[in-house]
């Protein structure tokens, strides 16, 4: 039988935990999100984590930009905030409008405030093995992972997807749990073959219902981090959820699998932050 991790109430364990932490602390943590326009999904994330700052105890300080705002102008803010002591974190909402530097604008933040664990000096970190900002839906992915699988050393590990975002630092936290780590992506010869080979699949592409079950090895622990809106308005992940049932040995929904945890992480590199 095929056992559904719940990522809702795994993140919501954490934020209790979290959220006794900070009420020991002598100062409180404080987040600021840059949002720029006015894309509904992006202004319905940015909403999703102020609420969970107030839950927890974290200050949130939210700067809204106009959609036809400059590079110039969204630097500046950046450089504001880095200088301003009293801001532990900092998150540039993603994704930007089409005509800012959204690569060059993430680099800006100081790594110590990178909250969400995407510059330079925070990859290399990670490939290093050393401290610093780890991605959150990586970070949260192997949580869900883990509260399957105690143990994941010497297991076969897949990845779907190579993105700086999410594949690449995946792949690393894998790595360093002592898995074999396969990345597969678009140009990938027998990707169902391979899929197959895997104790542990990650997929994170953006293809809707991509994996079946056929590509899904018997008992598998499968996570789904896509997040695709199908025709008839519904959310569904990059796994064939249905197919998946029956044959995984543990899959996440979409939703309420990989989302929750990225907001819970969030939260804790703020307070990471905040501790540096």
């Amino acid at each position: 039988m095929t056992h559904i991790i719940d990522g809702k109430a795994i993140a919501g364990a954490l934020k209790e935990e979290l959220a006794a932490h900070v009420a020991t602390m002598e100062s409180k943590p404080a987040l600021a999100v840059i949002l720029v326009g006015e894309d509904p999904a992006s202004k319905v994330y940015v909403n999703n984590k102020i609420k969970a700052c107030e839950k927890v105890g974290i200050t949130s300080i939210e700067r809204r930009l106009p959609a036809d705002t400059t590079d110039e102008a969204v630097e500046a803010v950046i450089n504001e905030l880095n200088e301003d002591d009293n801001i532990d974190g900092i998150l540039l909402q993603l994704p930007l409008p089409d005509h800012l530097e959204s690569d060059r604008l993430v680099q800006l933040i100081n790594a110590e405030k990178d909250v969400d664990g995407l510059n330079l000096l925070n990859a290399g970190a990670l490939v290093a093995g050393v401290e610093g900002m780890v991605p959150c839906t990586p970070q949260g992915s192997l949580i869900l992972i883990k509260s399957f699988i105690n143990n994941l050393s010497g297991l076969n590990a897949v990845v779907i997807g190579r993105s700086l975002l999410f594949g690449k630092p995946m792949a690393q936290l894998l790595l360093q749990e002592n898995c074999t780590v396969t990345m597969a992506h678009s140009r990938t010869q027998n990707i169902e073959e391979v899929c197959r080979g895997a104790d542990i699949l990650v997929a994170a592409v953006g293809r809707e219902k991509m994996v079946k079950a056929s590509w899904i090895k018997k008992g598998a622990c499968v996570i789904d981090v896509g997040i695709n809106r199908m025709e008839n308005g519904k959310l569904c992940g990059d796994v064939d959820y249905e197919e998946a049932i029956g044959v995984a040995g543990a899959v996440t929904p979409v939703p309420g699998g990989v989302g929750p945890m990225t907001i819970a992480c969030l939260l804790a590199n703020t307070i990471k932050a905040h501790k540096n």
